[in-house]
């Protein structure tokens, strides 16, 4: 079975900076498109992001580009999420998910099937 367990999350001021980390295991990991979603409080899921299994594809959600940088570390089975120039509107619980099939480019958002427990971020003013 896919465990995901996210790490990372916490309180940061606005403009600050945070990395998400996400373990994974019960998979060949680096098989495997990932991605990183997102849900505000009172607010639906949304993706933020996704990875290639082979990192050489990606997306950004139009409120992120330029701000936040997937990545993924497979000796490790780690995917990462770096964000910088933190915005309230960032305030969510992420969650790290994999795709259901292998060799996956990540384009497709229903594709990820397995997520994980979700860690929370709050950017303060």
């Amino acid at each position: 079975q896919v465990q995901l367990v996210e790490s990372g999350g916490g309180l940061v001021q606005e403009g600050g900076s945070l990395e998400l980390s996400c373990k994974a295991s019960g998979l060949t990991f680096s098989r495997y498109a990932m991605a990183w979603f997102r849900q505000p409080p009172g607010k639906e899921r949304e993706i933020v992001s996704t990875l290639a299994w082979n990192g050489r594809r990606n997306y950004y959600s139009e409120s992120v580009k330029g701000r936040f940088t997937i990545s993924r570390d497979n000796a490790n089975n780690t995917i990462y999420l770096q964000m910088n120039s933190l915005k309230v509107e960032d305030t969510a619980v992420y969650y790290c998910a994999a795709d259901r099939r292998p060799y996956g480019l990540g384009l497709r958002r229903d594709d990820f099937g397995s997520w994980g427990q979700g860690t929370h971020v709050i950017v303060s003013t």
